[in-house]
């Protein structure tokens, strides 16, 4: 007979269960050794509120198998942390004899005929939600220490009740406090019996009778592909031909499973028209694989994307079902096949990002390819939500309905266009790539604009500067022969503390300037014929001098003007009436990827290298004005230099 050193946690359930396990296999010799667990040295630490570390109750008992003090070790089950620590592993899985829960109280009266504000303890956050659910006018609180001790509690009053599993209640002989069965969804171990060992340990084979890891089945995630059978994969065709039961989600040609014997159950979720829950379907497997079946989890396209694969994978696993993962092809890679487009270029796009369209927030990660699954209802606002991020207005969008089937349609537009009517199932593929169908890669250029405006809708719109309003009194203009507006900023935040008309001349630098000065009522406007420093102070060399000028700008503007039209022998006054901040946060982006890069203004520049360390060689750098070119110049040629 063969001895083996057994350890387990020191209460009488636990004890009954291992003289179980022992009964069960007579030709193994227990010598079993008693201990407290971390759960059980702790008992003041709620159950109820997520604070309890996994492995609560098995930890002592772990760090003894793991040291070499024992073989192995007898828990239930649901007591199992997930994921289990990987230098062990569940040997034996011994079946329940009964998976409900039963109710205690005190006079044996039932959940219904509990008074209102009754207290009923629970140790399980499941059983907490479903107690009050059926009786809200109860007061639910958690509730510690062995079976035993909880029945105690109800009888000397601390409880009105208390909620036990009916196999601990039946293997301690206490089958008369039972006052009802509850038709409660309990834990999917509950009243399993497992048994522990370290990886790789011979033992397993000496607990092969009744052992539900040998009797229960296999579940296969596999992905079908974008819907043209053609697509599924050699693994997944075999994964299906020896299947015994097949859950599938909306194939497209769900008449391709014809061609199998398994019983084929639907379980095919849309958005609003769930058939199946995933709290069910998970149930559904569970219970497949412990009927002995072979299970196939059948997905549209690949059962890891955009599939609920993690949660029915993390399910199974922790419930101690064996699972397998066959890769398919995504929809986004059948488009990129069908359009003859790649999802990654050269010199255009080196990341690519697969986002949930149908998120409750838009999501739009920072990938220069983006490919939208389920968003149909919500392009508009993907459109919307990366044109605010900084995404050009213009970037090319690729629609696919029915990717790989014969009724496939694609649709070209625009993210400043996404609010036209398109069939269902829909995906997006946004990005520079999507504009390879109709013109070549060299072709694509494409430019970053680091300015507040942008300018152009095909520009990507990454601004580096940002406007606050600063507190200033504006001064009596009647002192001035001359107002100055170097930007339609300082105009701005001029007239917002003031509506007085200046009784000054005023200059304008430029185009937009003017604009926005007529926006704000002034009619009179000189503006210098070259919209830049050298055309103010040709401007005013014409002017007499000693006059008076006032220039509202910004706190970090250059003092070339300033400083110019004092040498001219003007008497010049600058007033900051804005702040030029760094925006909070700035998309980078990149910079492999771009081949132009427009400035708005020094500061921008200054961010720029920065933000990205330097201005790369292959980049063709534009300028805005004189001044901007000039103190761009001299960093191009530090660059050089270095």
């Amino acid at each position: 007979m063969q001895k083996l050193r057994v350890i387990a946690r020191d209460s009488r359930l636990s004890q009954i269960q291992v003289q179980e396990v022992a009964a069960k296999f007579p030709e193994l010799v227990f010598d079993t050794h008693f201990l407290k667990s971390f759960g059980d040295k702790h008992m003041a630490v709620s159950l109820l509120n997520g604070s309890a570390p996994a492995d609560f109750f098995t930890r002592e008992l772990d760090e003894a198998i793991l040291a070499g003090e024992a073989d192995l070790s007898v828990h239930s089950a649901k007591d199992l942390p997930y994921p289990l620590d990987e230098r062990l592993e569940v040997i034996a899985l011994l079946p329940a004899f009964d998976t409900t829960d039963s109710l205690v109280s005190r006079s044996h009266l039932t959940l219904s005929q509990l008074p209102a504000g009754s207290v009923v303890g629970t140790s399980s956050p499941l059983r907490r939600k479903e107690l009050l659910a059926l009786r809200p006018d109860i007061v639910v609180r958690g509730i510690r220490g062995c079976i035993e001790e909880r029945v105690r509690q109800v009888h000397e009053g601390g409880y009105d009740a208390a909620i036990v599993a009916t196999c601990a209640l039946k293997r301690l002989g206490l089958e008369d406090e039972i006052a009802e069965v509850l038709p409660f969804e309990t834990h999917p171990l509950q009243g399993f019996i497992a048994i522990i060992a370290k990886k790789g340990s011979t033992l397993a084979s000496c607990f092969d009778h009744d052992n539900m890891l040998l009797l229960q089945g296999e579940v296969a995630l596999v992905g079908f592909g974008p819907g043209n059978p053609d697509l599924l994969t050699i693994a997944g065709l075999k994964a299906l031909q020896k299947a015994d039961v097949i859950f599938h989600d909306d194939l497209i040609d769900a008449s391709f499973l014809d061609n199998f014997s398994a019983e084929k159950i639907y379980v095919g979720k849309r958005s609003g028209k769930h058939h199946a829950e995933q709290a069910d379907i998970n149930k559904q497997l569970l219970a497949a694989a412990r009927q002995g079946k072979n299970v196939v989890r059948l997905k549209g396209g690949d059962a890891m994307i955009f599939a609920h694969g993690g949660e029915e994978t993390e399910f199974l696993k922790s419930n101690l079902v064996k699972v397998s993962v066959i890769p398919g092809i995504t929809t986004a890679s059948a488009l990129a096949a069908s359009a003859l487009v790649s999802l990654t270029q050269r010199e255009i796009a080196s990341s690519v990002a697969f986002v949930n369209g149908h998120a409750k927030e838009t999501i739009t990660p920072n990938a220069e390819t983006l490919v939208y699954y389920m968003g149909a209802s919500h392009l508009k606002q993907i459109g919307n939500a990366l044109i605010r991020q900084g995404w050009a207005a213009k970037t090319p969008v690729l629609l696919a309905y029915h990717v790989s089937m014969p009724d496939e349609q694609l649709f070209d537009t625009t993210l400043d266009n996404l609010d036209g009517q398109y069939p269902t199932p829909l995906i997006a593929l946004i990005g520079d790539v999507a504009n390879l169908r109709h013109k070549s890669a060299s072709a694509v250029k494409r430019t970053l604009y680091t300015g507040l405006v942008c300018p152009d809708p095909t520009y990507i719109h990454t601004p580096l500067l940002e406007i606050e309003p600063v507190d200033f009194t504006a001064p009596d203009t009647s002192r001035f022969d001359f107002i100055l507006f170097t930007s339609r900023n300082a105009v701005g935040h001029w007239f917002a503390k003031t509506a007085t008309q200046p009784s000054a001349r005023v200059v304008s630098i430029g185009d937009t300037t003017t604009a926005a000065l007529f926006a704000h009522g002034i009619s009179q406007v000189e503006q210098v014929d070259t919209p830049n420093s050298f055309g103010v102070i040709d401007f005013f060399s014409k002017q007499p001098r000693g006059q008076k000028i006032l220039i509202p700008r910004s706190d970090i503007a250059l003092p070339v003007i300033p400083d110019g039209l004092s040498k001219l022998g003007f008497d010049v006054t600058t007033l900051t009436v804005y702040r030029n901040v760094r925006p909070k946060d700035i998309r980078r982006v990149n910079l492999q990827n771009i081949q132009r890069v427009f400035f708005s203004s020094p500061s921008t520049i200054d961010r720029f290298i920065d933000l990205y360390g330097s201005l790369p060689g292959h980049i063709e750098y534009v300028s805005q004005g004189d001044i901007t070119e000039k103190y761009l110049n001299q960093h191009i040629k530090q660059t050089q230099q270095q």
